[in-house]
């Protein structure tokens, strides 16, 4: 196209247009008007997603074995068998190596929680339709997903999903600004609302303006009303900073989220909640604190002082 005036005037009316649908979308959260579009999109671009990952990564097939392995509540050792077959089908080079123990840690997590859940790769970062932390995972309607299932790792709740084609999946990350979960701390129950705050820590709101909170306490997932979108007992991190109440009916504490947000690759969709609420028994064991060497000095009483004789008199040096 030459550069004519007519075409700048209609580049600057595309941006316009296009800064218009953000706006919306944004505005319109769940409820957005373009909602269909991003379905419509997830159902264009996904299998393109999908198939550039399976190229890239020829053992990403490996993660399906994972995928129906919430059928039933009492699968600890049928989930550790299918963990062994995998470690040895992903080879021993570094990468796989990593992805062996991420997917021992989400494997474990499911047992403790008795979580059913279906293995997905995280196969695309980002949003096409807005300004969000979000990412596309490589499963979809065909597999059994559908809107507001709960996505975690070994370390914790990941997000939310929110659009599903047939072969791909996006999740909202629990770290999105736009992102809310009822939190229940370890040990004294107290409930809260957790948002995302980007790459700061999470904000949670706790309902008790007057509850004991101190660094170090840790969070797990309330649970949602029918386990949609949050089941109970998800490890979703550990406070870091906590602000005075000031008499305020509320009381705010900053928590690190146990997810690395950044650093994603196997993710696990719950299709399957709990029977019973797993409460705290998700949460890691937390680590022993180190003993402080003390050092015990023991004075005799009548030992000569240094640098005295007997006599009690300065020897010369």
């Amino acid at each position: 196209m030459r550069d004519t005036r007519e075409s700048r005037l209609l580049l600057v009316l595309l941006i316009a247009v296009a800064f218009a649908l953000i706006t919306v979308d944004i505005r319109g959260g769940e409820e957005s008007p373009v909602d269909g579009a991003r379905r419509a999109a997830a159902t264009v671009f996904g299998p393109i997603e999908d198939g550039v990952s399976t190229a890239v990564d020829p053992i990403g097939n490996a993660i399906s074995a994972v995928r129906d392995s919430g059928s039933r509540h009492d699968r600890l050792a049928a989930l550790e068998k299918e963990n062994a077959e995998l470690k040895a089908s992903l080879g021993s080079d570094d990468r796989n190596r990593s992805r062996v123990d991420q997917l021992d840690k989400m494997l474990k997590t499911a047992a403790n929680g008795q979580y059913g859940i279906k293995g997905a790769e995280v196969i695309a970062i980002g949003a096409a339709q807005g300004f969000s932390w979000t990412v596309t995972i490589d499963i979809g309607t065909n597999d059994g997903i559908t809107r507001d299932m709960t996505v975690l790792n070994g370390d914790g709740l990941v997000g939310r999903v929110t659009t599903v084609g047939p072969n791909t999946a996006t999740v909202l990350l629990a770290n999105d600004p736009d992102f809310t979960v009822g939190t229940r701390m370890e040990a004294t129950d107290e409930l809260g609302f957790a948002s995302g705050q980007g790459d700061r820590p999470l904000r949670v709101e706790l309902l008790n303006g007057k509850a004991k909170v101190k660094a170090g306490d840790r969070l797990v997932t309330f649970g949602s009303q029918a386990d949609k979108p949050f089941v109970p007992g998800v490890p979703v991190g550990v406070v870091s900073r906590v602000d005075p109440s000031g008499g305020d009916l509320t009381r705010t504490i900053y928590v690190k989220p146990f997810v690395a947000f950044t650093q994603l690759d196997i993710v696990g969709v719950v299709v399957q909640p709990p029977r019973k609420d797993p409460r705290d028994t998700v949460l890691p064991n937390k680590p022993k604190a180190t003993p402080t060497p003390t050092v015990t000095v023991t004075v005799t009483p009548g030992a000569d002082e240094p640098g005295e004789g007997a006599d009690g008199q300065p020897q010369e040096q």
